[in-house]
């Protein structure tokens, strides 16, 4: 009731309206429309005056929004125009300046280059300093190879690769902290800049040219290194004319024996013609390897010799070439060599057939070689950083890591056979650093160097290893007291060793380059003197496969004794191997000279006068050393090419700061950043 009576009270509601009034047209001067200014600013007044609040909000607001719009407009119209303004007067400039002078900033990224394309094509890269890239991994990491000059004669220049790091430029005020590996004396500050492989697939490129400022003059090749390419072309033609394409020379017979059927001693040699400068027969061979080569064959291969010298020679010609044939060459046999890892123990078998995709262990056994097993890491870890995929690397680091946890080791002396169901070793008890266990030691030293010094699980395992050698194996001869490495057999010392461990000296002094204890070198000066004797006290100069020394002086008796079935030559690589080591570290001529007698040696009883060398039956009959007929793929793989190298007084000549060889002589890089 009451409130109805106040809702009546207060009347019906208010109500918003406009008024027009509409009257009679006025003549002018009487006080209506003039147009002056003064009358349109009362009539505008009225009519605003006139609006609702509400709708004089909206036309405020509408006003408001527009000024907004209009000031962002203007801003951005004038940095266009602004822009616009700038590139019309670059572009006048341009047009003013006089014709065959160059841009003050030219455009710096080289053209797109064909995957194949020569690596002499590549545009040399601007001077102007460019910002620091993403730390990416590229291909052949920080390998710049020089091709063989065209014009270059090799009585005059040596026209081989060369191999130069660029400077890594940093700040100097700035300090890298660095951890350091200890290990009984060895004191290793790691490279801080290594990189594993990519898990990603990644398209390869090739090693970048050397820029012209950082080449440097070709040293010029002596009359040592050309009798070396001398001997080198007398093997190849008769490779050439009785075995082309096959797997090795008889050069007496003029025939050839098959193994694997691929071509092995071609393949071994490609990246030795490469360094000693020999253009047509590189050239010749490359031909056979891109039309004839071919994989896809129902053979058996064994892993660890087709590893070292087939993909090991196509990794490291692809390296020094630049030529991505041989890159694909070596992905297609990597492939096929991987089924040797699918064992109960992830310990490869023996034997793999690359046509099937099927492996298995010898006839005879299921035991694999320790040695065989543990020396296919470096080409198998390069293909991985070299094409992103890591199931190569994975699968060899896996045996590394498993053997490196078994039992049955001597203070880090391992036996010579591995169960690949079971994985673990077999016939404990004997240890060599010869046959079936050789690159054992080799590999452990050379993967912690490959990988920048950081998989510290090697480095102890080879210094392990060599202290084992000096607390078992190391003896002394009688009369000259020469230090030599025999064998154990449970528990009783044999004074035997084979050639094989004539690694042994190039490996420790490659160590004590690398940073270990001086005695490493010490005891590689003491082991290569008693390789060379190995030759010097043989009749015709060559070593046998195998001596005895002799432990007691004996009136009539040398320090090395050599049974018949011991006393032949294969024409092996380990003496002059480790001379090359010897002499790059060291700088001794004799390794030099004693390099030089064991050339003419060979040239004297083991030459074949139709072309090619032949290994002997009889190192001790000068006048009849019985040739075998048969000129292993490791002489022009190998052999001559340490010997090359020996004679070379060119450190850059496969510098051992950046390259690292494999156990078949191809050099790999070290890995460092693009």
């Amino acid at each position: 009731m009451y409130a109805g009576a106040a809702a009546a009270a207060a009347g019906p509601p208010r109500r918003d309206f406009i008024s027009v009034s509409l009257g009679a047209e006025e003549p002018v001067g009487a006080g209506g429309y003039n147009n002056s200014k003064a009358w349109r600013r009362r009539s505008c007044w009225r009519k605003w005056k006139q609006l609702s609040r509400l709708q004089r909000s909206v036309i405020l607001f509408l006003f408001a929004f527009l000024a907004v719009c209009g000031v962002i407009s203007y801003t951005s119209m004038g940095e266009a125009w602004k822009s616009l303004t700038n590139k019309s007067l670059d572009d006048q400039r341009t047009e003013q300046e006089i014709p065959g002078v160059k841009l003050a900033n030219p455009a710096v990224l080289p053209a797109p280059q064909k995957a194949d394309a020569n690596r002499g094509d590549y545009p040399e890269l601007s001077p102007q300093k460019q910002p620091n890239p993403p730390h990416v991994r590229r291909g052949p990491s920080n390998l710049q190879i020089k091709a063989p000059r065209r014009d270059t004669r090799l009585t005059t220049r040596h026209s081989t690769i060369r191999a130069v790091e660029e400077p890594v430029q940093t700040d100097k005020g700035e300090k890298t902290e660095k951890s350091v590996i200890s290990w009984r004396g060895a004191v290793i500050e790691p490279d801080q800049n290594t990189e594993p492989p990519s898990s990603k697939t990644k398209e390869p490129e090739k090693p970048s040219s050397v820029e012209a400022e950082d080449q440097k003059e070709p040293v010029p090749i002596n009359e040592r290194q050309l009798a070396v390419i001398e001997a080198f072309r007398h093997a190849w033609r008769g490779y050439k004319d009785f075995a082309w394409g096959h797997d090795e020379l008889k050069p007496l017979s003029k025939s050839y024996s098959e193994w694997f059927g691929l071509g092995l001693t071609l393949i071994d040699a490609l990246d030795t013609m490469w360094i000693l400068g020999l253009k047509e027969e590189f050239e010749e061979a490359r031909k056979w390897v891109a039309n004839d080569l071919a994989f896809d064959k129902n053979v058996d291969v064994n892993l660890f010799e087709s590893t070292i010298r087939i993909l090991g020679g196509l990794l490291s010609t692809y390296h020094l070439s630049g030529d991505s044939l041989f890159l694909e060459k070596a992905k297609d046999i990597g492939n096929r060599l991987m089924p040797a890892f699918k064992t109960p123990s992830k310990i490869p078998y023996s034997d793999v057939n690359i046509g099937r995709g099927t492996a298995h262990p010898p006839r005879w056994t299921s035991d694999s070689t320790v040695a065989e097993v543990t020396s296919i890491q470096l080409e198998f870890r390069e293909l991985s950083r070299l094409t992103g995929d890591e199931r190569f690397q994975k699968a060899v680091d896996e045996v590394m890591k498993h053997v490196h946890t078994l039992s049955g080791k001597n203070d880090g002396l391992v036996p010579m056979f591995i169960n690949t169901n079971s994985g673990q070793f077999t016939h404990l008890g004997v240890y060599t650093l010869g046959a079936r266990a050789d690159s054992y030691y080799e590999y452990l030293l050379k993967q912690w160097i490959q990988g920048g010094k950081k998989e510290n699980e090697l480095l102890e395992d080879y210094v392990r290893a060599i202290e084992g050698v000096k607390k078992h194996l190391l003896q002394r001869s009688a009369p000259r007291k020469l230090t030599f490495v025999g064998e154990l057999a449970h528990g009783h010392f044999s004074a035997k060793m084979d050639h094989l461990v004539c690694f042994l000296p190039g490996t420790l002094a490659l160590g004590a380059h690398n940073g270990l204890d001086a005695d490493h070198m010490k005891l590689a000066e003491a082991l290569i003197e008693t390789c060379y004797q190995m030759y010097a006290q043989v009749e015709t100069g060559l070593s046998p496969e195998i001596v005895h020394f002799n432990l007691h002086a004996q009136k009539g008796h040398k320090d090395v004794e050599i049974k018949p079935a011991d006393r032949h030559n294969l024409l092996r690589p380990e003496t002059v191997e480790s001379l090359f080591y010897m002499y790059r570290f060291t700088g001794d001529k004799k390794y030099q000279d004693w390099g030089w007698e064991i050339l003419q040696n060979f040239n004297k009883y083991t030459r074949v006068p139709t072309g090619g060398y032949t290994s002997i039956n009889n190192v001790q009959n000068p006048s009849n050393p019985e040739p075998r007929d048969k000129m292993e793929s490791f002489f022009l793989g190998e052999t001559l090419k340490y010997m090359f190298l020996l004679f070379s007084d060119d450190i850059d000549l496969i510098n051992l700061d950046k390259y690292i060889f494999n156990t078949e002589a191809h050099p790999l890089p070290i890995w460092v950043p693009a």
